[in-house]
Parts: structure tokens; sequence; C-alpha cells
């Protein structure tokens, strides 16, 4: 199993009532972090097999659940990059859970386990 905890701030992308530029960068800022921070993990990450992705966001406030999963679009299209396997795969089984955290603090736990 591989757990990587990312510094990452989601937002619901649903709610935002931003210029797509700016929804763009995030999304790029996103994926090369999850890039980045899954690099070293490259040789545990499931392979044809597939696996199950825990998404958990933390943060002070929570979403409702369908912008829970939609403020994880650009990490869990990486994730599923990463794997080299297409997110919407039956091979891969998505979980999003959310953890209360302290004032001003964001990030994202991605778990990772092998089928």
């Amino acid at each position: 199993m591989i757990s990587v905890l990312l510094p990452i701030r989601t937002e619901s992308e649903a709610n935002t009532r931003e210029c797509w530029q700016s929804k763009h960068r995030r999304a790029k800022s996103q994926r090369g972090i999850v890039k980045m921070m899954l690099f070293s993990h490259r040789r545990k990450l499931p392979g044809d097999e597939g696996g199950t992705i825990i998404l958990t966001r933390i943060a002070p406030r929570g979403l409702d659940g369908d912008n829970l999963q939609r403020s994880f679009k650009a990490i869990r299209d990486q994730v599923a990059e990463e794997i080299g396997i297409d997110d919407g795969d039956a091979r891969l089984t998505w979980f999003y859970r959310q953890e209360k955290g302290k004032p001003k603090e964001y990030a994202v736990r991605v778990e990772v386990k092998n089928a």
C-alpha cells in the first residue's frame, strides 16, 4: 500500500465562479504535484490488475458528496495516468473521504492499494 500526503488545497469546481484559465492553472498545478509525489512510488503502483484508490480531503470545512468528488477531478486523472489505467476502468475502485483539519490546514492524502 502507498500513502502520500500532498500539499494541495481542493475546492468545489462546481461552485467556483472564476475564469476557465484559473481552473486550468489549478488543475495543472494539482496534476504536477501528484506526478512529482508519486514518482518515487512508481514500482509499487498497481499494474494491469488494478487496485483501490482512496482520496481524502483534509480541510477546515467539509464539502457535500458530489462537490467532494468533483474537487478531486484533476488528482484522480493524474493518479490513473501514473498507474497506466483509465480512471473510468472497472479495474480501479475509487473512494472519497474527508477529514477535518485545523484552521488553514489543507492537504490531500492519496492511498493506493493493489488488487
